[in-house]
């Protein structure tokens, strides 16, 4: 080998079944990249079909398109090889394949060996897993190529180079959760470290419904030194270099963008989720009902961040027992953000309720029958406003709330999307406050003031729920973590709390399906991550 191999790490916004686009993207980044002297483009895993397909693998026609776009991907690209993923279909069953395409062909492919079955991961219901090392040389350097998961284990990094392989290729579908980025870079780095080659990893970027996938692409010489690192939540194309001396295979990177502080990858990560879902969902609009607290006032900020101030309508939908504070400081943000703001009451419309429900009703007395009725009020005023214009309705409750069903079905629940579906409430606040460090547009007596739904006089959440310090500790023990109770109450949280706490998470599991999708940044979200049945006879003994 007598000079470089320059390598381009791209990382690609795809869709899921976005299959002609796709191709088209990545055929644009190709071109790019070989304007840049790359001689090798890497892209992501499943970069054709977009990652995670599901059970579009299943459909008749689908991976016969795959198959289509794959040769019109190989007959387009001229003067720069390619490393791409996308499933393909044999008698032994589906793979998910990654692949040297070089003059028109592919030459090298590599079935992915490790499929992940947990979390958010289904792998095993689709695929067959593979059993053979790819590795191949490029140039004079022995490439050894794997797929995402195969680099977290034992084996196929480790069989590729007792194979000879000196540089490991590992494409990647890895979704975005807090703190992913630091675990993956050090798992990663380790694995370089241990097997003493270097790595260069590839990851997807974008929004897939739930999932959001944050890119940070990177490479790490054979010490496990990171020594690229891309950039995060945006597409992007750059380039590491490989020259050999001594036998000794040396990466050099062009590219060292620092690492996020956790409230900034959190919040860029749900800015990317919400304008990813609602642009790749043919919507250009959305409308949000601010309602002067906290959730609202961030979701509203989130939305503007993502898709601009001008595709984003609020509704301020006032009742009797909505304070002045909240209608003062709904209407300072949307001037802050320069967004359009409607004011529809939502008096008239409750009092007719009422009064066609008032021979259903009897005697009986006033319950929070009649607060679900203010939230389906405004939910109505919402879609309806959808339905008119085509705005995407962005519905505002929080991980806090949807864990124990301090929310109204087919009230604020309503909604096509949920922005902080999976943000505890007191993250809530932490993330208020740092985005008012970029620009001040959330007013300061909404992060300072009591929350309160204003759905009766002098009402505020403490009145229902344990205060969101402890709320917010119990449920990341027991939703994300499995705890058991008694471990819980060990941990000093008082049994009355705990008790509680699970028995609202409990029974509130029918309210959670119901719930709009919504972007995932903890390590167990409610939807794909937490799988549990409506009806249950299982209730965890409380007991100690």
């Amino acid at each position: 080998m007598s000079s470089e191999i320059n390598i381009g790490l791209a990382q690609i916004n795809v869709v899921v079944g976005g299959i002609e686009n796709n191709v088209d993207r990545i055929i644009e980044f190709a071109e790019k990249a070989r304007e840049q002297q790359c001689d090798l483009l890497v892209c992501a895993e499943l970069v054709l079909t977009g990652y995670p397909p599901e059970d579009l693998l299943m459909r008749p026609g689908f991976n016969s398109r795959v198959e289509q776009q794959l040769q019109r991907l190989c007959e387009t690209v001229s003067g720069i090889d390619l490393i791409v993923g996308y499933p393909k279909k044999t008698e032994q069953g589906l793979f998910n394949m990654g692949a040297l395409i070089s003059n028109g062909e592919v030459v090298y492919e590599y079935a992915k060996m490790d499929l992940p079955n947990y979390s958010v991961f289904d792998e095993k219901r689709y695929f067959v897993a593979g059993d053979e090392y790819c590795v191949f040389d490029y140039k004079g350097v022995k490439l050894g190529l794997t797929v995402c998961e195969d680099i977290w284990h034992n084996g196929p990094v480790e069989g590729a180079v007792e194979q000879g392989a000196e540089v490991i290729i590992n494409i990647n579908g890895s979704p975005y959760h807090s703190k992913k980025i630091e675990e993956r870079n050090q798992v990663v780095c380790d694995k370089a470290k241990k097997v003493g080659a270097p790595v260069v990893y590839v990851n997807q970027v974008g929004g897939q419904d739930e999932l959001v996938f944050d890119g940070a692409s990177f490479a790490c010489d054979s010490n496990g030194k990171v020594v690229h690192q891309m950039v995060s939540f945006e597409e992007s194309l750059s380039t590491v270099s490989l020259s050999k001396a001594d036998g000794k295979v040396n990466i050099r990177g062009s590219e060292m963008v620092a690492e996020q502080a956790p409230l900034e990858s959190i919040y860029n990560a749900l800015v990317l989720g919400v304008g990813d879902y609602v642009r790749k969902n043919g919507f250009k609009k959305v409308v949000i009902g601010l309602s002067g607290g906290i959730d609202s006032a961030l979701t509203t900020t989130i939305a503007v961040d993502a898709l601009g101030p001008e595709n984003v309508d609020v509704i301020m939908m006032p009742f009797r027992y909505t304070s002045d504070i909240s209608k003062h400081d709904a209407h300072e943000e949307a001037e802050a953000l320069g967004i359009n703001y409607h004011v529809v009451s939502i008096e008239p419309m409750y009092d007719a309720f009422l009064e066609q429900l008032s021979p259903l009703f009897g005697d009986r007395p006033e319950d929070t029958t009649e607060e679900n009725i203010q939230a389906r009020c405004r939910g109505l005023s919402l879609m309806a406003f959808s339905n008119k214009t085509g705005a995407m309705v962005l519905t505002t409750g929080n991980k806090s709330e949807m864990s124990v069903g301090y929310a109204t079905l087919y009230g604020d629940m309503v909604g096509g999307y949920n922005a902080i579906k999976d943000v505890p409430k007191v993250l809530v606040y932490e993330l208020a406050k740092y985005r008012n460090t970029i620009s001040q547009v959330i007013p300061e007596r909404v992060i300072t003031r009591e929350p309160s739904a204003e759905l009766r006089p002098d009402q505020i959440d403490s009145d229902s729920l344990p205060p969101y310090e402890i709320l917010d500790p119990i449920l990341e023990l027991y939703v994300e973590d499995d705890c058991p109770p008694a471990e819980i109450v060990a941990k000093g949280y008082a049994k009355e709390y705990v008790s509680q706490v699970i028995r609202m998470v409990d029974r509130n599991e029918y309210k959670r399906r119901q719930a709009a999708p919504g972007v995932r940044i903890t390590k167990r979200a409610f939807g794909r991550d937490r799988r549990y049945p409506i009806t249950s006879g299982f209730r965890p003994k409380v007991e100690w």
